[in-house]
């Protein structure tokens, strides 16, 4: 009985707004895939199948997380790797500012001398694409 009292609460909390019924959706459609041509410059593949997106237009600096898997043929458990993008602006051209994937982050203050060279290496490559 207690299970069904609190999943009649769950419920009620989520349509009332207090919870969300599914994640967020991307609130930029542009910063979503900058980051993904971020990932797939940086992983060296010709496709990325993502999984969870948010991103954030409206922070300093302007950004995207996401979920993805390399994986042609993913499941919804194979989104397990993560991306997380800033940029100098939420408009194009964006300006690549830093990235991490996983735990590991990129940019041009990275104590890491090899951190910092993959991210010249993204940023110059996202400068292309121009």
């Amino acid at each position: 009985m207690r299970h069904i009292v609190f999943a009649a609460t769950l419920a009620s909390a989520a349509l009332a707004g207090f919870l969300p019924a599914q994640p967020a959706a991307a609130q930029s459609p542009q910063l979503e895939q900058a980051c993904v041509a971020v990932a797939k410059n940086f992983l060296l593949v010709p496709s990325l199948k993502t999984g969870i997106v948010q991103s954030f237009p409206e922070l300093d600096p302007p950004g995207a997380r996401l979920t993805y898997s390399t994986r042609e043929d993913a499941k919804p458990t194979d989104y397990n790797n993560e991306i997380e993008c800033q940029f100098d602006k939420a408009t194009p051209p964006f300006g690549l500012v830093r990235f991490c994937i996983s735990k590991t982050c990129y940019g041009p203050g990275e104590q890491e001398p090899d951190n910092r060279r993959r991210f010249e290496e993204v940023k110059a490559l996202m400068a292309r694409q121009k």
